[in-house]
């Protein structure tokens, strides 16, 4: 039986392309600039990181902005 390949890892872009001064993460996506100017030559295995650490920067950030309204919601 033969398998097809596997399906290449796709880009996280959402196509709202605006580097954040204060992070230095695009907006959209949560990538560095060096890491969208390399996604197109990484392999599948780097492409991976690089999403393992948009996750790790999406939860960093979203935790956050979560923390103050939990105090909001405490008072």
């Amino acid at each position: 039986m033969n398998r097809a390949p596997p399906a290449p890892v796709a880009s996280p872009c959402i196509s709202v392309c605006r580097m954040d001064e204060s992070t230095g993460l695009c907006s959209g996506c949560l990538r560095t600039i060096d890491e969208i100017a390399a996604w197109s030559v990484l392999d599948d295995d780097a492409r991976r990181a690089v999403l393992d650490a948009i996750a790790a920067r999406r939860a960093r950030l979203s935790g956050a902005v979560a923390v103050p309204e939990a105090r909001d919601a405490e008072r």
